[in-house]
């Protein structure tokens, strides 16, 4: 069986230019990347009035034995293509940590991949690169500002805006800077997060066109006075000069199926302590272009979904028609207690335990009004009583379950998926509604995620973070949404819970006001905004052939 890469290295991409007119993009609006990416300026592509119908994929709490919850969007995408539906996939851009980090990107697998997947995968187009340097730009103006007289009056001990890196670096997670003596600044305590966290990375994916970014980067809250007044990026004067860098990564990147669909890839991934999703950007230039857009959002719908649906569509007015959760039997197994080790046999009685997860994710997405079909991504080893045990669950939620073969069959082993999908679009029954009302305490809004997404009794909240949601609300943030930064391994802050737990507490550690971004962040758990590499990283098995090849990436 051939491998990712070597499917991706034996398909010819096809030239840029014949994507972007099958997408509808006229040349002007096209810059090239080279021969096989690009960027898009929508701002050049006249708007017809067309807009398309919105459909989500999500999944079940990710296993290591997998999902494949972009290979489905690729896959349904090219399905609906090859139906004749003029498709269009809106993805997510991989972050370098992962790659480096534990083995995986984001551009699919098999026959249902994005290309060119080596790149994609690694520096793309540099958009995260600007980032992080749009990013650090900020945090070094700030001490600059310190050191230059501290005009604004900066409590030192109150700087909140950390610096960045797209790589899992464990040691940066808390530094002391600015060491030296005086020419080197004020001593002070800092820390990085892997870019995909920072707030500079939610403002690009949820800023709807220039003027915004720069507006939503002037209003991040970087510090504070000793009297409490709040310092922000416009203050020190950092919003210009950032939106500058962000300037030319803002335009969305158009790249390719290996079947030739067009597919817009912009913007974070990382759910777990991010929003975790496609530009809005992105996703609306897609809804002006093609008739059915697929997107995705991060790990399981009890994070990237509910942030898909409770932020990002509240702010930029998007209505879902429709959500694919995705599933294997080798992930319902591992989620009814079965090894990785011992997933070859079969075990219904383990798919049995283990499709409460599934249950749980289709129960959540249907409780936002969405219509819901399930995608069970069939692998050689799973048995017809597995996977009637899955569609029997599924029969008892009224929910279709749908065998995928994509990763090795590309458009055709998911045409049977493609129909489910037009079915319920055509259908028309989505009554898209958010799970809380903006007006709740910002406290009983975690408390609405953690009871009615995660199923938890309650939420545990120290005095001192309670006392910090106060004082967000009185300073005039309390009519933000919320985003919830825990594991991604359970609907529980403990990793090891798998399945569908109930009746627990969600411990809320921290609470961050992301101003700029349009919400705040509740870190739960043990949840780390800067990851670390694992015993045995990646980057140990990546390196050079002979000729020249990048080898060990995939």
């Amino acid at each position: 069986m051939s491998t990712d890469l070597e499917i991706a290295r034996a398909t010819p991409l096809q030239p840029i230019a014949r994507i972007a007119a099958r997408a509808g993009i006229p040349e002007e609006a096209v810059l090239p990347y080279g021969r096989s990416k690009a960027k898009v300026d929508p701002a050049l592509i006249p708007d017809t009035g067309r807009r398309g119908a919105l459909v989500l994929v999500t999944g079940i709490t990710p296993t290591p034995a997998g999902e494949g919850k972009t290979t489905t969007t690729i896959g349904l995408t090219d399905a609906l293509a090859a139906a004749g539906v003029n498709a269009i996939a809106a993805l997510r851009e991989p972050s370098l940590g992962p790659c480096f980090g534990v083995k995986g990107g984001a551009t699919g697998g098999g026959r249902a991949q994005v290309g060119p997947m080596e790149d994609i995968n690694l520096h793309f187009t540099g958009d995260f690169h600007a980032i992080t340097s749009a990013n650090n730009l900020l945090a070094a103006m700030i001490d600059n500002h310190i050191y230059w007289g501290n005009a604004l009056g900066i409590d030192t001990r109150r700087v909140g805006w950390r610096r960045a890196v797209d790589m899992n670096d464990r040691a940066l997670r808390h530094i002391t800077g600015s060491l030296g003596g005086v020419a080197n600044g004020f001593p002070r305590d800092d820390g990085f997060d892997i870019t995909v966290a920072s707030e500079v990375m939610a403002v690009f994916c949820l800023a709807t066109d220039l003027e915004d970014l720069q507006d939503r980067l002037g209003r991040m809250v970087v510090a504070q006075t000793r009297d409490g007044h709040l310092i922000t990026a416009r203050d020190l004067q950092a919003d210009g000069a950032m939106a500058v860098l962000l300037r030319d990564a803002l335009m969305p990147n158009l790249v390719q199926t290996l079947e030739g669909t067009p597919a817009l890839i912009h913007g974070g991934p990382f759910a777990n302590i991010a929003h975790g999703c496609n530009s809005v950007i992105a996703t609306q230039l897609a809804l002006r272009l093609a008739d059915i857009v697929v997107t995705e959002a991060g790990f399981g719908a009890d994070l990237g979904a509910e942030k898909f649906l409770d932020i990002k569509c509240r702010q930029a007015g998007l209505s879902p028609a429709a959500c694919v959760v995705v599933a294997t039997v080798r992930a319902l197994k591992m989620h009814g207690g079965v090894p990785k080790s011992a997933l070859g046999a079969e075990d219904v009685a383990a798919v049995r335990r283990g499709v409460v997860n599934l249950a749980r994710h289709v129960e959540n997405c249907r409780g936002f009004g969405l219509p819901v079909v399930v995608a069970l991504n069939r692998f050689s080893g799973d048995t017809a009583a597995e996977i009637e045990a899955v569609r029997a669950a599924m029969a008892a939620l009224d929910t279709e379950a749908v065998l995928c073969t994509h990763w090795g069959d590309g458009a055709a082993g998911a045409a049977e998926l493609a129909q489910a999908v037009r079915r319920l679009v055509d259908g028309g029954t989505a009554r898209f509604a958010p799970l809380y009302d903006l007006d709740l305490p910002l406290a009983e809004k975690i408390r609405a995620i953690a009871t009615g997404i995660y199923r938890a009794a309650d939420i545990a909240l120290p005095a001192a973070v309670a006392k910090k949601l106060l004082a967000f609300e009185a300073q005039g943030f309390g009519h933000l949404p919320v985003c919830i930064a825990k594991t991604q391994y359970s609907f529980s802050s403990d990793p090891t819970e798998m399945g569908a737990p109930s009746g627990h507490l969600l411990p809320v550690r921290d609470v961050r006001l992301s101003a700029g971004a349009g919400f705040v962040v509740a870190v739960c758990g043990d949840v780390m905004t800067m990851p670390g590499l694992p015993r045995s990283p990646a980057a140990e098995r990546i390196g050079l052939d002979a000729e020249g090849r990048i080898d060990g990436l995939f």
